[in-house]
């Protein structure tokens, strides 16, 4: 086809050449004469004709072939590596504040799939309604944590370690999932720790996209500090900036890494331990995945926060209460 285009387009050259030559020929022929040129020229018109004629149908020809032709076909692009983001969430008055803040920025990542985990005996119509409609991929699980395990009113949120239930129920039914797909894409991912009161850049999902093994960067408003981050030398991780206990084997937030899919399904015992030590949660997982020395500095060589550990302050509730009090509380089938 293309050597035909061309072919056809060299005629429409040579013709072109040729008309304008012969008319060239023609005016210098007349210079200087007088004479009544009407024989001389009836033949030169018709030839003229004749070419112009040849010209506008290879034109046509051209332009139906243009119109026809069918597009080549690109070549496909590789298809991203799938972020798989596993959330434990829990009820309370600011639960679906929360949903809604990290799905609407969960929205904007490609090829991304929710695995938000319920602490809870059964699913609650409050997040079975809010993922039918948050327009995201998601897998909905929950499972309970253990009375023993859990905060007391009143307890310090660092006391005990949460959510080690949820994300171990995440994991397990990441590998049982991918377990029973075929192909090699299958094993291709990333797997991160996401918690619902947390604030997300997008530009930290592209830093983590291509984890090898384990991807880390710092936190922003952690542990008492501005940030804590792994600190780098020569692309290397050698220590960790962080104001409690650096000597713990991993000293990092749960915001504060990534790891990939394929590092998860081939180690398959390795989980959160829920007894864990204060501040050991972390490293109960990440012990048996990987050494200090492969961890991968992202943002920047760990120079750029771009996940902050925030929490939503919890609401006050003197008025609510005293108007239930008075029989005049707000309607509680209005979901908050």
């Amino acid at each position: 086809m293309a050597a035909r285009m061309k072919l056809k387009l060299k005629t429409v050259f040579v013709l072109y050449f040729m008309v304008s030559l012969m008319g060239l020929v023609y005016a210098l022929m007349q210079l200087g004469q007088r004479c009544d040129c009407t024989e001389h020229d009836l033949p030169k018109e018709r030839t003229i004709s004749r070419l112009r004629g040849e010209l506008h149908r290879l034109q046509e020809q051209m332009r139906k072939s243009e119109a026809t032709k069918q597009p080549q076909k690109q070549p496909a692009k590789p298809s991203l590596p799938t972020i798989f983001v596993i959330t434990p969430t829990y009820a309370r008055l600011v639960q679906k504040a929360e949903l809604t803040r990290l799905s609407q920025t969960l929205l904007h990542v490609p090829q991304l799939h929710w695995i938000l985990v319920e602490d809870s005996p059964h699913k609650t119509p409050l997040v079975t309604d809010f993922l039918a409609k948050s327009g995201l991929s998601y897998t909905h699980l929950h499972t309970p944590t253990p009375k023993d395990r859990k905060l007391q009113e009143g307890d310090p949120s660092w006391l005990k370690p949460r959510g080690a239930e949820q994300r171990n129920e995440g994991l397990r039914w990441l590998r049982e999932d991918r377990r029973a797909q075929q192909g090699a894409d299958s094993q291709q991912g990333v797997v991160y720790f996401a918690d619902d009161d947390n604030t997300y850049s997008l530009q930290l999902f592209e830093e983590m996209r291509n984890t090898q093994r384990v991807s880390v960067w710092p936190v922003g408003l952690v542990g008492g500090m501005r940030y804590e981050r792994p600190v780098v030398e020569g692309g290397k991780v050698v220590r960790f900036h962080t104001g409690w206990r650096p000597s713990r084997p991993f000293p990092l937030d749960m915001a504060g890494f990534a790891v990939s899919l394929r590092l998860v399904l081939d180690n398959q015992d390795a989980c959160f331990d829920g007894d864990a030590p204060m501040g050991f949660l972390e490293s109960s997982f990440l012990q048996g995945l990987v050494t200090m020395d492969e961890l991968e500095p992202k943002a920047d060589n760990c120079s750029k926060v771009l996940v902050w550990h925030t929490r939503t302050e919890k609401p006050k509730m003197k008025r609510e209460e005293a108007l239930q009090a008075q029989g005049l509380g707000s309607d509680t089938a209005v979901e908050v």
